[in-house]
């Protein structure tokens, strides 16, 4: 993480993330998803176990396959 202090502002931003990596209008945890492991790296740089755990969590990219640092 980067913190950078200012005055007032204190601001914190994961390295490598993507500005629009994250809708959080799609965060919909409620959503049932199936329990099939067909893991996807999302675009925050975290292994999801399927298609379906990565959208609910509201991400706008991935790739298929675990993420490399895991």
């Amino acid at each position: 993480y980067f913190f950078s202090f200012n005055t007032d502002i204190i601001s914190c931003k994961k390295e490598q993330e993507p500005d629009n990596c994250v809708d959080p209008s799609k965060i919909n945890l409620s959503q049932p998803c199936i329990e099939i492991y067909q893991p996807v790296c999302g675009c925050n740089l975290k292994t999801y176990s399927n298609l379906c755990f990565a959208s609910i969590n509201g991400l706008n990219e991935w790739t298929e396959g675990k993420c490399k640092n895991d």
